[in-house]
């Protein structure tokens, strides 16, 4: 097989399916990188926790011009008969990762199915038609592999990183899981109450609840705006037949993509892949997820017992298909992301130490999306701390950047998208998104070039319809 220039194809017909070969830099979208998705994470061996915003994925500030070639990476794309996809990514080292990505999650759940989706994920793990819950555990622990999953609001996905020997068998699990999962009674009721416990845990962080509680204020009466995971009674209301009846309605093949990185071959991946997914039943039942923009700005302030005050100011945004989504990201940085450099940690922070926790971040869905200011700050400092926020927000809608501002934080962010890349576990689950939700994955270049094309004039604009104060929302916890 030979691999020619960027953006170039080779496409290749067999009775499996199609296979492209692709050479790219890096994918289409910085999806965890970027976006802060809300994602509860599932491991059965472990403690389940709850990730926020940018912290699932942090990643440094630096970017040479020599990384185009050091990150140019090969990528095969496959797509079966029944419509499963996948893309590789060929790695040198002794490890490989794979994952299984579904685009279903908690907004696809009827008000009764109110943490559903999540449900589901943690039952993958629950015994199959071939395994009981110890061995899905053990195939992979006793190789010092690791199994999880995760949901979000549009997504559910399964994942694993083993050694490089032991590819098929993560291979296998993640098939066997997704697709022969038997939904035991006994195991059900167990797991109600397992993530009952994770509910509290997230009412016992407000820190953490004061985010769900925004969405569900800004998307409020929408199942983008319910919590990912439930309510008590909800949650104890689940059955079997509710389960599998919710997962025929929305698991769709032609809405599925695997994604794997490792040093293996390509024939093998392909041949992986066929045996373990190819018999899988085609079943493309396409789901409208699209939603209508009712948003009314308001404020809530809720008496909590806690050693600080915790504040979101915030506003709807524009899904993932909007042009201006990149230009957003890139103002969100320059507000409050992950750079110590940030607007909104030197005033709040550096200069005034007034909060330990600051940042801002930028949720894009589908069809919508949220941006969130959010600091904890002791309570007598509370409204100084909110001045400070709207004085800030206040610059962006008024100034505009200049030349050497502009040059600085395009090459922040170009920074944060390349150094991304070198957690490979992280990489294919950003590959396989981009791959489900745009059918394409963009060069290194591409995406640049569009963080290159970003004036000024464009963040002024952007940050007079976001942070308009007469849109704002707030929430307090005091």
């Amino acid at each position: 097989m030979i691999i020619t220039s960027l953006s170039s194809w080779y496409h290749l017909e067999s009775n499996q399916g199609h296979t492209d070969f692709q050479s790219v830099a890096l994918p289409t979208e910085l999806w965890y990188l970027l976006t802060g998705l809300q994602i509860y994470i599932s491991n059965p061996s472990k403690q389940n926790f709850k990730l926020k915003k940018s912290f699932w994925i942090r990643f440094s500030l630096v970017l040479h011009l020599q990384l185009w070639k050091k990150y140019l990476m090969e990528l095969l794309h496959h797509t079966l008969d029944n419509g499963i996809r996948l893309v590789h990514h060929r790695t040198n080292g002794i490890t490989a990762h794979c994952g299984l990505i579904i685009n279903t999650g908690s907004r696809d759940e009827r008000e009764k199915e109110h943490g559903m989706a999540h449900f589901v994920e943690h039952m993958l793990f629950k015994g199959t038609r071939k395994r009981k819950p110890y061995y899905i555990f053990s195939r992979l622990d006793n190789e010092g592999g690791e199994l999880n999953a995760y949901t979000t609001k549009e997504e559910t996905a399964i994942h694993a990183s083993v050694l490089r020997d032991d590819f098929e068998k993560a291979v296998d699990v993640i098939s066997d899981m997704a697709y022969n999962s038997v939904f035991p009674e006994n195991e059900i009721e167990k797991e109600k109450e397992v993530i009952i416990e994770e509910i509290n845990s997230c009412l016992d962080n407000p820190a953490e609840l004061i985010y769900d509680d925004f969405e569900e204020m800004v998307f409020k009466g929408e199942a983008l705006g319910r919590n990912i995971l439930g309510t008590p009674g909800h949650i104890r209301s689940i059955t079997r037949e509710a389960l599998t009846a919710f997962i025929g309605r929305n698991y769709n093949t032609g809405e599925t993509v695997f994604c794997s990185a490792g040093n293996i071959p390509d024939s093998k991946v392909i041949r992986l892949f066929q045996k373990y997914f190819g018999s899988i039943p085609e079943k493309n039942n396409r789901k409208n997820k699209s939603r209508k923009q009712l948003y009314t700005p308001s404020t809530r302030i809720e008496t909590r017992d806690t050693n600080q005050s915790h504040c979101i100011i915030g506003n709807i945004a524009w899904g993932y298909r909007d042009k201006r989504r990149i230009a957003l990201l890139l103002l969100n940085n320059i507000l409050g992301g992950q750079g110590l450099n940030s607007r909104l940690n030197m005033s709040l922070r550096e200069k005034r130490g007034l909060v330990y926790n600051i940042e801002s971040g930028y949720n894009s869905y589908r069809d919508s999306g949220i941006v969130t200011i959010y600091f904890g700050t002791d309570s007598q400092n509370l409204e100084r701390s909110i001045a400070i926020v709207n004085s800030e927000l206040d610059k962006l809608r008024k100034t505009r950047l200049g030349t050497m501002q502009m040059h600085t934080s395009k090459k922040q962010i170009k920074g944060y998208l390349a150094r991304g890349y070198e957690n490979y576990e992280n990489l294919i689950l950003s590959l396989g998104k981009s791959l489900l939700v745009f059918n394409k994955i963009d060069s290194y270049g591409e995406i640049c070039s569009r963080i290159d094309s970003i004036t000024s004039r464009e963040l002024l604009d952007i940050a007079n319809e976001v942070f308009n104060p007469d849109k704002l929302s707030t929430l307090i916890f005091k």
